[in-house]
């Protein structure tokens, strides 16, 4: 039999590579229609917005709307084509045909690269405009003063608990919670080199250093520990030195233009930080929704506690979490912070929380939103060691 004839300097055969040529060509005609079809998109969107000048104002952001849009997909799926993918294209495209109408304002917790950040990409894309803040307080005034249509800030997380300056804040500012993020911690050893002989010095946050103390004891025993005001300035501090590696997120390694060390070198897996993103106005139930409100009692009442989560036990209502927190100025007083499911419009949260309310010294609704999809826990994009 005759061998087929080989092109030089590949290995290949003369069948191969006109097989592969013709492969190359078919994946080209495809990503033209998948361009098509993105511009078809992008028009149609260009179109809602004509049909919203003319009508009442609706928000050019819906989060349950691109919520079920990618739960839709994902359930849809044949494949081959990964089901982890679609989340992060599609919040691409969606970014990006919705920067047509309007290029949405995202405040959040500074400097980019922080965990915060991954959070607000998560939510909105690349496309919308991100406003990196320094202080917390500034994020809620930002949203309160219409200077960002919306904030992106952290309440709870699965190891540390809640983050109580986000409640504070919710309890003062006149804003709502209108969604939420779930982003996966995965604290990441990011440096110049990549290399972990090069490192003398490993900098980070407390929390982030704590959480990881196992593979520094391992790995770096001797490594001098360097606190930092966020993980953001640990990763500009690693970018500036050589010597030093930060720990932190994965958008970090791409902001400052970092390799990774080591990934995923937190102690416990399932580290999960939930943000929610605050607004000026109620989104409208989805079927899908969480609300969250607050309430004070006198300290003289007998069986406050009972009092006031028995409506919501009356009426089948699920609650997701009961938190208190010390009032301001009034020792020895709380605040009881409950989240539900179910959105305040339903007939059964609403008796509830109007029956709770009658019996609390005070009461605040602080948002009924969309629940979050989970993220995937690798996240796309994230460059690999080299």
């Amino acid at each position: 039999m005759a061998e087929s004839s080989r092109k030089p300097g590949t290995g290949e055969s003369d069948d191969v590579v006109a097989e592969l040529a013709r492969l190359r060509d078919a994946i080209d005609g495809v990503d033209r229609e998948v361009l098509d079809c993105l511009n078809r998109r992008a028009q149609l969107v260009q179109e809602v917005g004509r049909v919203k000048q003319g009508g009442r104002r609706s928000p050019v952001y819906v989060a349950s709307r691109e919520r079920d849009l990618v739960t839709a997909l994902v359930e849809r799926n044949d494949g081959p084509f990964p089901d982890a993918a679609i989340p992060h294209v599609f919040r691409e495209i969606v970014s990006a045909t919705r920067s047509l109408e309007e290029r949405v304002r995202i405040a959040y917790l500074g400097p980019e690269g922080t965990f915060s950040h991954q959070a607000a990409v998560l939510q909105f894309g690349s496309q919308a405009e991100l406003l990196p803040v320094s202080h917390m307080q500034e994020v809620f005034l930002a949203a309160e003063r219409g200077e960002a249509h919306f904030g992106v800030i952290p309440v709870e997380n699965t190891i540390e608990g809640a983050i109580n300056p986000t409640y504070d804040a919710l309890m003062e500012c006149e804003v709502t919670i209108c969604g939420e993020v779930l982003v996966d911690v995965s604290q990441n050893m990011l440096s110049k080199s990549g290399r972990l002989e090069d490192v003398r010095v490993v900098a980070s946050i407390p929390q982030a250093v704590a959480q990881c103390r196992s593979f520094l004891f391992a790995k770096l025993p001797d490594a001098e520990v360097r606190d930092t005001p966020s993980t953001a300035a640990a990763a500009q501090l690693a970018a500036t030195d050589a010597s030093v590696a930060a720990i932190g997120s994965s958008v970090a390694a791409d902001a400052y233009g970092l390799e990774f060390v080591a990934r995923d070198i937190e102690d416990h897996r399932g580290n999960t930080t939930r943000f929610v993103v605050i607004g000026k106005e109620t989104p409208e139930c989805s079927g899908n929704d969480l609300t969250s409100a607050a309430f004070t009692v006198r300290r003289d009442q007998s069986g406050a506690l009972y009092q006031l989560l028995e409506p919501f036990a009356r009426h089948r209502v699920n609650l997701t979490a009961v938190q208190s927190r010390p009032m301001k100025g009034k020792p020895w007083e709380y605040v009881f912070f409950i989240d539900m499911e179910g959105h305040e419009s339903e007939d059964a949260v609403g008796k509830a929380l109007d029956e709770a309310a009658a019996y609390a010294h005070s009461h605040k609704i602080l948002g009924s939103f969309p629940r979050a999809m989970k993220q995937p826990r690798r996240q796309l994009g994230r460059r690999d060691a080299r």
